[in-house]
Parts: C-alpha cells; structure tokens; sequence
C-alpha cells in the first residue's frame, strides 16, 4: 500500500483509482439507494474509521437530515455532525451538544480547498502560514492529520468527510483514493433524495393548489352565479311588464318605454357576467384536475364543435369547413380539447366577415426532443390582427371588436391554460386584413 503525497494537495474529483474493494462494494451499495441516507453514512464511518491509523473518522451534513437519536450533533439550525473514534482516542472535531453553530470549525485555508477535491494534510504543523487559522482549530480538537473533502454536486454542498489522526505521518493512497470513493458516492444519494423529496413536495403543492382552485371555483359558482341569474330573471321581468304597460296604457307608454329599454341594458350585463361566471367554471373544472389526460380523438372533437356552433355560423353566413385525418389523436381531456376548439372555432365565427369562412386542419411535427406533435389550426377570413393585437390576444379579457360582439375576453386565456396543463401550446398567426390562424400544439400519438 503506497502513502500520499507528503504534502498538502487537491487532487481531482473523479474515479480513485486504488481504492480498497471493499470501499467499491460499499460505494455501489449506497448507489443503489439500499438503506436509508443515515444507513449509509453509518456504515461508511464504520468502514472508514476502522482502517488501522485512523483514530476519528468526521461526517457533516447540511442538506438531509439523518435519522434522530443515531449518534448525530445538530449544529445551527441546519447542520450534522457525526463522529466514529477510535477507542482511547481523544482527537474529537464536536462541539459540545448545547453549542452554536459558530463552534464548529471554520477551518479557512483547508475548506475552500475541500470544496474543489480531497486535502491531505500529513502534519498539521507544517501547514503554510496563511493556514494558521486552520493550525490552532485542529491542535484545539487534538488533529494533527487529516484527509478532508467535501460532498459536491452541481455546486451544492451536502456535507463533508474527514478522515483524522492524533499523530502526524503519511497517509496510504487507498484511504485517500476510499475517501474521494465514498464521499462521491454519499453525495451522488444525497443529490438523489434531495430530488426526490424536491419533487414530492412540488407534487404535493400542485395538489394544495388544485385543492385551492376547485374550492376557488366552486365558491364562484355559489356566490356569483346565484345573484347574477336572479338580477338578469329581474331585468326580463321588468322589460316584459314595461313593454306590457306601454301596450295597456298610451299615455305611459313613453316611461315604459325607457324602462324597457333600461331593463335590457341591465340583461344584456348580466347575461355578459354570466358567461364570464361560466367560462370560468368550466375552465376550473378541467384545470382543477379531476380527470386524468387520454388519448383523443381530434375528428370527433372537431365534428362536436362544429355541431354545436352550426347555428351562430348559419346566422353570420359563415361557412366552416374541417380537414381532419381520421385517427389523430392527441394527450389531453375529451371536455378540455373541446373547449379549447369551441374557443378557437367561436371566435373565428363571431370576429370574421359576413360570408367569411372558417377551415380547421391538422398537421404532423416533432419538438426539439423528437416527440410527436400534432398542429390543429383555425383559420378565418376575417379583418386580422396587428403585431401589437398578436402580443396582446391571449391576455385575459383583452377583447378587440366591438360591444355588438358577444364574448368575455378569457376564452383565448382560459383556452391556453388548458393547453398548457397537457404539456402543449398556443399561437396565432395574422396579417392585418387577411385574416388570421389560431393554433394549437399538443402530444400526439405516432401516426
């Protein structure tokens, strides 16, 4: 068994080439995510701290915490400490149990250095100058060798290990190359969970706000819908009476008169706040989760919209049209396809040109990632939109015709929402009086 280098140095991180075999079975263990984090660590101090010349073997963590009452120091708010000594020693880096975090070591000139590899330290006294900082913590702690690294990944810390003896002398390769070994692999399963649990806990976020969402809607759907349906049975009441009362009586025909047409000011709002109340209902019942994503048909969601909207098309003689390949499917919800197309198919039939026209078609591409994707466009013939109306269309309640148009303005806005959630897209291409094309993207199943 060869000694390191007598000097203090940082080696690379990477693969030790000499490390023990049984430094190799423990590190593909831990890999493997066999036991727990604090399972691991523990039978690392034990392998390590069992070598003959080690007297304390030092493990810190500060991005998992270890199991409680396992022999752990908390430090701070945030930090572990967890030593492995050999018996008689007295070399120890803990601080006592009722002690801050600012007791533990700082240790200056070696900690910058651990960061980026493994320090060997043969004789603490024959650190440079600049390291007598370092020099007093290790006599103070009874340290006079060490082999110290941190355990990195992507920048984050999840720890440290140092490996420490009371007297001074070399240090052989293999513990070198079994630190480097087993720390890289503690932090690899510490990256892991951390991911995980960083994943879990947005999961459980996602739930809390879909919770939230439903609740929000619902509450909507109470409070909102119930007052505005009886002021807009109110306001046709009242224009019905009026109209009547003109009819029986000329002479207060002309008060009724302007009765009746206050009252259909006041149904035309509220039938307005009714179908914004509604656009947001159904939008939250979609967005709120309850329905998991499936294969869809496009042609059948196509022809259902088509269907529903063959009466506001006929009255604004607008003729629309669809080119659907049979067998299109795509990842979503039967109801949220839906909408989104009664969105896009209603909007071009409510902002086009009398006579106009209204063509919907599919077409077949990939993502960056290679992944199918289908393309369904709405095109119309009506007046187009501006760069600045294109920046501004799917905002929520951006609306840019007139009061004679019907809509709320969150169609487009709701619409890609719902796109969204299934991991899709939503665009439009226009040209200012030549019409425009409302698309959108969605995973699709491979033709």
């Amino acid at each position: 068994m060869t000694d390191a280098p007598a000097l203090t140095v940082d080696t690379p991180r990477g693969q030790p080439s000499n490390s023990t075999p049984e430094a190799g079975e423990l590190a593909v263990s831990i890999l493997r995510g066999e036991g727990s984090v604090t399972e691991a660590v523990e039978r690392v101090g034990r392998l390590l701290s069992s070598y003959p010349g080690v007297d304390l073997l030092t493990v810190s963590l500060i991005q998992v915490q270890p199991a409680a009452g396992s022999g752990w120091v908390h430090l701070g708010q945030r930090a572990w400490l967890r030593e492995w000594s050999r018996p008689g020693t007295t070399a120890s880096i803990a601080p006592r149990e009722d002690a801050g975090a600012e007791q533990a070591l700082s240790m200056p000139w070696v900690s910058p250095r651990a960061r980026r590899g493994i320090v060997v330290v043969p004789d603490a006294e024959a650190l440079p100058p600049e390291a007598q900082q370092d020099r007093r913590e290790l006599a103070t702690c009874g340290v006079r060798a060490l082999v110290t690294s941190a355990m990195v990944v992507d920048e984050v810390m999840f720890g440290s290990m140092a490996m420490t003896r009371e007297t001074p002398g070399e240090w052989p390769s293999a513990y070198v190359a079994d630190v480097g070994l087993l720390r890289a692999a503690l932090a690899s399963r510490m990256a892991a969970v951390r991911a995980q649990e960083s994943l879990a806990d947005a999961i459980r976020r996602g739930d809390q706000a879909r919770a939230s969402q439903q609740q929000f809607f619902s509450a909507i759907g109470h409070e909102l819908r119930t007052p505005i349906a009886a002021i807009v049975g109110t306001a046709e009441m009242l224009g019905a009476d009026a109209r009547d009362h003109a009819a029986a009586d000329g002479a207060a025909a002309p008060f009724a008169g302007e009765v009746a047409r206050d009252a259909d000011v006041v149904l035309s709002a509220g039938e307005q706040l009714l179908a914004v109340v509604d656009d947001l209902l159904n939008t939250g019942q979609d967005l709120g989760g309850g329905v998991e994503s499936q294969w869809v048909e496009i042609a059948d969601a196509v022809s259902d919209v088509v269907h529903w909207l063959r009466t506001p098309a006929t009255s604004a003689r607008i003729t629309v049209t669809a080119d659907i390949a049979p067998d299109t499917r795509v990842l979503t919800t039967p109801s949220g396809l839906r909408q989104i197309l009664t969105n896009l198919v209603g909007n071009a039939i409510a902002y086009n040109t009398p006579g106009g026209t209204v063509d919907v078609t599919t077409s077949r591409t990939r993502d960056e990632f290679g992944e199918h994707r289908v393309r369904i466009s709405v095109r119309d013939s009506g007046p187009g939109l501006t760069l600045d109306q294109q920046l501004d269309v799917f905002k929520p309640f951006v609306r840019f015709a007139g009061p004679e148009t019907k809509g709320t303005g969150l169609g487009l806005s709701l619409s890609r929402s719902l796109a969204e959630r299934d991991g899709g897209m939503m665009g439009v291409e226009s040209v200012a009086g030549e019409g425009s094309v409302f698309w959108v993207d969605l995973p699709a199943a491979p033709a």
